[in-house]
């Protein structure tokens, strides 16, 4: 039972105690349960508050269970990935993580680095033992297989960019081709504004929605025109960045209505392109006959099983190609995988051509301690505030 200053009743509570070493963060902790309610939690988090404790920071209930070593740093990091995922495929993946996948995979190869290290260090600390052909090859081999295991890591870097925020696809056309109604219409519900007026989206609307498991950014963007207003160029002008930094572009057309300017081949270098012929309920415009695309009608909401199909084929988004034991790396240990790349491949070229050991073992120091860092090996502090300002409060 909780109880205010003058002692009346807040709330009936359950406490639940876990002892460390096997509570989550590896300490005693003590989780108290009230009834659900805004303003009853409210109340007991003020009391608890008022008799001594403090709000936890972002993400220190997760600090304090890796600084314990109750999880490595890829585990830390998935806690706040299976919190947003939003499909079951990117839940998957964060669960292969937080399960320590990731930080298995690196320190096999951080341990195997470690032996290389070892083997060439000691060469250089006693010169009077010289590695002997067959076993400077087999030095060589080892690295390439590291080398290999690194790149096939990196791989999986774009899945999961893709997992995590999102396939970037801009919804592109002139006004009034159902661009609007193409994004309410894939979504399920009445997301932007449709109307037959030219110009009605002027700022771009963004939803996320499942097909095959991944999640899809629909953008929704300004018809592309001669803008009439500052408003509408500045609506034109977001469009255009939007087409550089999309993975895929949905070009839709109005198949009743003649061909307008369409995409070039620079706008979409970046990125897969579907074409999206709109309106086929109506009779179509000799510019669009035997033209190659997906037909769809708003209106009466047919071809979008089509549509997504499309999506999925172009974007090679089957689950076999996917796999469901899929291990996606993120943007940091991309970072750290790619240096140590770098580095081991500097340390082979010095090795195969006979250079000074003592050249080789500092670049395969580098890679070691990159590897080491994806798993917080060697971790600093600024790193560790980086990673985890990140987070939830208190998780």
């Amino acid at each position: 039972m909780v109880r205010d200053r003058e002692g009346g009743v807040l709330d009936d509570v359950l406490l639940t105690a876990f002892p460390g070493p096997h509570s989550y963060t590896g300490e005693d902790v003590v989780e108290i349960s009230c009834h659900g309610g805004v303003l009853v939690t409210q109340r007991v988090l003020e009391r608890l508050l008022e008799c001594g404790a403090r709000g936890a920071e972002a993400g220190e209930f997760s600090l304090q269970a890796f600084l314990n070593g109750k999880m490595d740093l890829t585990q830390a990091e998935a806690v706040m990935d299976v919190i947003s995922a939003q499909t079951e495929l990117a839940l998957k993946a964060a669960q292969h993580q937080l399960s320590g996948r990731i930080g298995e995979a690196t320190e096999g190869l951080r341990g195997d680095l470690l032996e290389i290290v070892a083997q060439v260090e000691a060469s250089i600390d006693f010169p009077e033992e010289d590695i002997d052909p067959e076993t400077g090859a087999g030095l060589l081999r080892r690295l390439e297989d590291c080398g290999g295991r690194i790149a096939a890591l990196l791989a999986t870097a774009e899945q999961g960019r893709i997992l995590r925020e999102g396939v970037r696809t801009v919804i592109y056309g002139e006004p009034n081709v159902g661009k609007s109604s193409l994004l309410n219409v894939l979504l399920g519900y009445e997301r932007a504004i449709v109307s037959e007026q030219a110009g009605t989206t002027r700022d771009t609307v963004e939803e996320v929605v499942n097909i095959g498991g991944i999640p899809v950014r629909l953008i929704d963007t300004a018809g592309m025109r001669e803008a009439t207003d500052d408003i509408e160029r500045r609506g034109v002008e977001r469009t255009r960045k939007h087409l550089a930094e999309a993975d895929l572009i949905l070009e839709v057309v109005d198949v009743g209505a003649s061909q307008g300017v369409m995409l070039g081949e620079e706008q979409c270098k970046n990125a897969h392109r579907l074409l999206v012929l709109n309106k086929c309920d109506l009779a179509r415009h000799a510019d669009w006959i035997g033209a190659e695309g997906v037909a769809v009608s708003c209106v009466e909401e047919t071809g979008m099983e089509e549509l997504t199909a499309a999506i999925q084929e172009e974007l090679a988004l089957g689950a076999t190609s996917w796999g469901q034991e899929a291990v996606a790396v993120n943007a940091r240990h991309q970072d750290c995988l790619r240096r140590a790349g770098r580095a081991l491949e500097v340390a082979r070229e010095q090795l195969a051509h006979a250079a000074s050991p003592e050249f080789a073992a500092v670049d395969l120091r580098i890679a070691m301690e990159a590897i080491g860092e994806v798993a917080g090996k060697v971790e600093t502090e600024e790193l560790l505030g980086e990673i985890f300002g990140r987070f939830c409060i208190g998780k």
